[in-house]
C-alpha cells in the first residue's frame, strides 16, 4: 500500500480538476481526498496499491482535466496518512 500527498500548481482551479481527479481515483481504486487551496493550488492525499498510485500520479501530472494545465507537482510519501474508505472532494 502506498500513501502520498501532492500539491499541484498551475491552472487547476475552476476547470473541473477536482472532479476529474476523483473520477480517475475511483477508476483506479485509489482512496483519499482532493481540495482547493487559497493560493490557487490543489492538494491531494491518495492511498492505494503501488501500481494504482503510480498511474494516478502520472495522470495527475498530465492534468486529468482537459481545461486544466499542471505546471508543478510536489509529491511526498505520507506513510502516516489515514486510511480512507473512498475518494472525496473536500470544499
Amino acid at each position: 500500500m502506498k500513501k502520498v500527498s501532492m500539491n499541484i500548481q498551475g491552472h487547476v482551479q475552476g476547470v473541473g480538476f477536482r472532479y476529474t481527479a476523483k473520477t480517475l481515483a475511483d477508476q483506479l481504486g485509489v482512496t483519499g481526498n482532493v481540495r482547493n487551496e487559497e493560493d490557487g493550488s490543489v492538494t491531494i492525499n491518495a492511498v492505494g496499491k503501488n501500481k494504482a498510485i503510480d498511474e494516478f500520479v502520472l495522470k495527475i501530472k498530465n492534468s486529468p482535466s482537459p481545461a486544466g494545465h499542471v505546471t508543478y507537482v510536489d509529491i511526498s510519501d505520507s506513510p502516516y496518512l489515514e486510511d480512507f474508505e473512498q475518494f472525496t472532494i473536500t470544499i
